[in-house]
Parts: structure tokens; C-alpha cells; sequence
């Protein structure tokens, strides 16, 4: 495996500091559209071949290896097959979840979800929903998928300003993502996740992979964590659907496939550097 290379400077010195001392390095990635397709039905996003084997070399040479998702942290660790990755740790539900050593600590549903839970249905029926529109129920968030209608653009159109209004009526927010309109809790965010991460692990250098709009709050975090003189580097699992995340990437692959080579490209690199 080639050793991976950023095209700015300080995803660069991001991926210099992580590779002299990887003991105190974070390694995080989001799961869907990074560590798996995006597909029509969310249960069926199995991660790629390869992720779990990656995964693991990673744990077993860096501080920290995550996943933080928008999914129940349980999901992700299925799908993936990730439950033998030693150590790892993955942040459910933008972090209101957490599994670690194979126990998870539930997170609290806050009032505002069971409101738009019981009002959803019927909103998505007066504003007309087309076939194909599907709700699907974190628990401690609702996701309104139109990936599968006839028209998935108009119809994300068509609901966000209704959206918009049962998440101010339930004390909630809406964050959009790749054909995806979600309402949870306000101050739920993958920045804020990978923020208090680093900090508890002290890490001095973070590497964040992801593929979606949810997942730039994680690279504006990474770029505070760099003014606080914490390394960074943030990679982007390319999607034309959302062309803002590899904007504002230091480092861009291609799909999931390309996110499990840049990992084992750092685990190669790392095991040549620190291993004998």
C-alpha cells in the first residue's frame, strides 16, 4: 500500500504528526457513505470488504480508533462486523450513545421526539408525499428519506419547509443530508462528538473521514482542534451528491473502497515505522 498524502499543508502536517506518534493519535470515521454504500433501505448498508480487517489493524497501532454516527451505535457495529475491533469505540446517535467494550450506555430520548414521531405520519400524507418517501426512526432522531421516489430532489423540496416547521414545534432541528431531511435535538452534532473526543483521549493528532453534509460540523471541529495545536487531517469518501464535503476536505478518496486503502496505507506505514 502507498502511505496516503494530503493536497493541503495542514492535512499534511496532520498526517505527519499522526504517523510520529500514533499513541496519541484519534482515528474517526462516520459509517454510512464512508465505512459502507449508501443504499435505498438503511438496514441493509453493509460495510465494505475489508472495513473490519482495516479497522482492527488501525486499533492495534494508533490511541483511538471511532466511529461516530448518526445510526444506534449496535447498528453500526453489526453492519460492520466491527464487534472484534479492539478498543473501539463508536458514538451512536451523534454521540448521545456510546459502545465500548462491548456494552452500549443508552442514550436518553428527548420529549420533542415523541412529538413528531406521533405528528410525522400525517404530516407526510397533507403535504403530499410521493411514493417512495420512507421515515426511519432512530430513536433518539426521525429521518425522512426520498431517495427511493420517482423524483428524490423535488420531493426533499416538497417536505423541508414542513419539516422545518414540526422541528420548531418540537424544540427540534433539521439537518439535511444526501437525500435525507432529519429531525433530532438541537446541539447533536458529529463537531461537537469529535471535539470532546480528542479531549478525553488527548489526542495530538485526529484524522475524521466522511461523506455527508452532517459530517463537515466534524471538519469545522477539526480546524478548531487545530488552532488549539491538535494536528488534523479531514478525508472525504467522495459523493456527487454532496461535493461540499470534499471541498472542504485536506484529503479526498473514492467511496468507501478508497476509505479502507487510506486506512490500510496509514496501518502499512505505521507498522513499517513502529513495528519490528
Amino acid at each position: 500500500m502507498t502511505h496516503p498524502h494530503a493536497t493541503t499543508p495542514e492535512g499534511e502536517a496532520g498526517l505527519a504528526a499522526l504517523t510520529a506518534d500514533p499513541a496519541h493519535a484519534l482515528v474517526a470515521t462516520d459509517f454510512d457513505g464512508t465505512l459502507s454504500p449508501i443504499v435505498a433501505d438503511p438496514a441493509a448498508a453493509i460495510a465494505v470488504d475489508g472495513a473490519a480487517v482495516a479497522l482492527t489493524r488501525l486499533a492495534r497501532l494508533v490511541g483511538t480508533v471511532a466511529i461516530i454516527t448518526g445510526r444506534p451505535a449496535e447498528d453500526a457495529v453489526a453492519l460492520g462486523g466491527f464487534a472484534g475491533v479492539p478498543g473501539l469505540i463508536v458514538l451512536g446517535h451523534y454521540g448521545a450513545e456510546r459502545f465500548q467494550d462491548g456494552a452500549v450506555h443508552a442514550a436518553v430520548v428527548p420529549e420533542g421526539i415523541a412529538t413528531a414521531r406521533a405528528a410525522l405520519p400525517g404530516l407526510l400524507a397533507a403535504a403530499g408525499a410521493p411514493e417512495g418517501t420512507r421515515l426511519e426512526d432512530k430513536r433518539t432522531a426521525l429521518a425522512v428519506h426520498t431517495r427511493q421516489a420517482a423524483d428524490p430532489e423535488a420531493a426533499l423540496a416538497l417536505l423541508r419547509e414542513p419539516l422545518a416547521r414540526l422541528a420548531a414545534d418540537s424544540g427540534l432541528v433539521v439537518e439535511p443530508g444526501r437525500l435525507v431531511l432529519e429531525l433530532r435535538p438541537p446541539g447533536t452534532d458529529k463537531g461537537a462528538t469529535l471535539h470532546a473526543l480528542a479531549a478525553e483521549r488527548g489526542a495530538r493528532a485526529v484524522l475524521y473521514c466522511g461523506d455527508d453534509l452532517g459530517d463537515l460540523a466534524a471538519f469545522a471541529a477539526l480546524r478548531d482542534l487545530r488552532g488549539a495545536g491538535v494536528a488534523g487531517c479531514a478525508v472525504a469518501s467522495r459523493s456527487p451528491e454532496a461535493p461540499e464535503v470534499a471541498a472542504a476536505a485536506d484529503l479526498v478518496v473514492d467511496g468507501p473502497p478508497g476509505v479502507v486503502r487510506l486506512m490500510n496505507g496509514l496501518a502499512d506505514t505505521l507498522e513499517a515505522e513502529h513495528t519490528s
